[in-house]
């Protein structure tokens, strides 16, 4: 019997794909735990229209994350780090203190998993990269100076 699933089945298959299932299976677990419905005209539809809805939605984050871009790629950090002698550089620049200063001066709210770098413990300028979603990557630069 062909089903769409509503929802994933380990080893059947992910939400809104048809599959192949045996016919009690089918009645016995997926029906009554509603984790499928049975392949008909309208469900097809149904499944159909769904998809588009995410298609468009997935558009629309792509759009808002690549004017997120524009505006992370046209800032500039800056932070400053205690120097000892030798040139020595005391503590370093985190990616919490990255994203806490582009969301509390710039109104910019950025995971900081989604930074693409370890903590910064050198004098120096560097570029970031920020995954704002899977296709969208913004390239931040980042200016580290002596505190005097």
């Amino acid at each position: 019997m062909k089903v769409i699933l509503l929802k994933d089945v380990k080893k059947v298959g992910k939400a809104n794909e048809v599959v192949e299932v045996s016919d009690g299976y089918a009645r016995n677990f997926l029906f009554r735990q509603k984790l499928a419905v049975q392949v008909s005209d309208k469900s097809m539809d149904v499944l159909n229209q769904q998809k588009e809805e995410v298609k468009q939605q997935q558009e629309e984050v792509i759009q808002e994350s690549k004017k997120l871009k524009e505006k992370i790629e046209s800032l500039t950090l800056h932070f400053t780090l205690k120097v000892g002698s030798n040139n020595r550089v005391f503590g370093s620049v985190s990616t919490k203190q990255i994203t806490d200063v582009l969301e509390k001066v710039h109104k910019i709210k950025v995971d900081k998993r989604k930074i693409k770098s370890e903590a910064l413990s050198e004098l120096g300028t560097f570029k970031l990269e920020i995954e704002l979603h899977k296709e969208v990557t913004a390239t931040c630069k980042v200016i580290i100076k002596e505190q005097e």
